[in-house]
């Protein structure tokens, strides 16, 4: 693609931004949940600047911990699914809330106004993903960055209700 950058910024993968990026999850959460998405439903950051994007909060369970975590994810409605991008901004391997998904794929999702929505979690397989995979680029431009940043097929996945 032209003029997109053909390796991932250094910077992104420091450990200064690795906390930045950690501590401003943690502000989103908490914003979200104390104004049922009001506040922090919206990404305003990279392509998000110009054009925003949905955010919701993932509920997952830890693998090896059992721990009880939630990341805010960019989304897109499908239907009655609901699909997110385990992109990672890029980075060689996939984000924990993926594997966690992959081991407890049952769990709850947030979207403004709507708490706890009770979700299976799949990876869309490689037709759905084509077929997902340019109206996810049409929503977040940077998602295209992401996939060229890295060697791994950035997984797809679709919440569906349970």
């Amino acid at each position: 693609m032209a003029g997109l950058p053909e390796e991932r910024p250094d910077h992104l993968d420091s450990p200064r931004a690795v906390t930045i990026i950690k501590y401003m999850s943690k502000v989103n959460v908490a914003a979200f949940r104390a104004t049922n998405g009001r506040l922090g439903s919206k990404w305003r950051v990279g392509a998000g600047w110009k054009k925003p994007v949905p955010v919701l909060l993932l509920d997952h369970v830890g693998r090896k911990s059992g721990k009880q975590f939630t990341t805010p994810l960019l989304y897109l409605e499908d239907g009655a699914n609901t699909v997110v991008v385990a992109s990672q901004g890029g980075l060689p391997k996939n984000p924990q809330w993926y594997a966690n998904l992959a081991a407890k794929p049952d769990t709850t999702i947030s979207l403004k106004g709507e708490k706890n929505r009770s979700v299976h979690a799949r990876t869309a397989t490689p037709d759905e993903r084509e077929a997902l995979w340019p109206r996810l680029v049409d929503l977040y431009a940077d998602f295209a960055k992401y996939q060229q940043w890295t060697e791994r097929t950035i997984p797809v996945v679709i919440l569906e209700p349970r």
